[in-house]
């Protein structure tokens, strides 16, 4: 685990401490039967009920001595161990997620969408090819779904099926003008009257 590890780096790096500093410090009194009621410690993971990690907090000197040392939970507050700590912290320490906040699109960025759609739509040719049974006659006729899915995997704009007037299949060959109906109803082109979509049909 991270946490046991950090535990063990600092206590690896406390070698260093002055011996001096470790003797005076009122954890080893309390080893020797000084009374202290409660002894400040650095915690090196997150405690329940204490703190977290690289916090300061006060515990029984028998709490620390028996339970949170051995386990590296914590060590002794004093200000080389809390350097280690803080050290140690931007080693271990996950750095924060920056939150990416969606920006909500506007009316005016839609209405733009559906222009830049309709106009992809309008100067397109849809290009289909089937094989004929006789003369000009397809085997299988283009129904409203083909044309959809044609019209998304050629052009890349997805409509729907209330967006084509198609009164029946296309079944020969042949140029069509298929009408649309596009929602928000986008400014037509000059001289059109209505959009449309130019499906044409080849022989295979």
């Amino acid at each position: 685990m991270v946490y046991l590890q950090y535990g063990k780096d600092i206590l690896r790096q406390s070698r260093f401490l002055n011996s001096e500093s470790v003797l005076h410090h009122p954890l080893f009194y309390g080893g020797q039967g000084v009374r202290y009621r409660k002894l400040e410690v650095i915690l090196t993971t997150n405690v329940d009920k204490l703190g977290k990690v690289g916090e300061t907090v006060k515990v029984a000197p028998g709490h620390f001595r028996n339970h949170l040392m051995p386990k590296l939970l914590a060590v002794p507050n004093i200000d080389k161990f809390a350097y280690l700590i803080s050290e140690q912290r931007k080693i271990y320490q996950p750095k924060e997620v920056e939150e990416v906040k969606e920006v909500p699109k506007t009316e005016e960025d839609t209405m733009k969408e559906y222009q830049k759609a309709a106009r992809r739509l309008e100067n397109a040719k849809l290009v289909l090819r089937r094989y004929i049974k006789i003369d000009t006659e397809l085997r299988s006729p283009v129904d409203e779904d083909e044309i959809i899915s044609e019209v998304a995997r050629q052009l890349g704009v997805r409509i729907e099926p209330e967006n084509l007037q198609l009164s029946s299949p296309l079944s020969t060959l042949g140029e069509f003008e298929v009408p649309l109906r596009l929602p928000k109803s986008p400014p037509l082109p000059e001289g059109k009257v209505q959009w449309t979509l130019d499906v044409k049909i080849r022989k295979r």
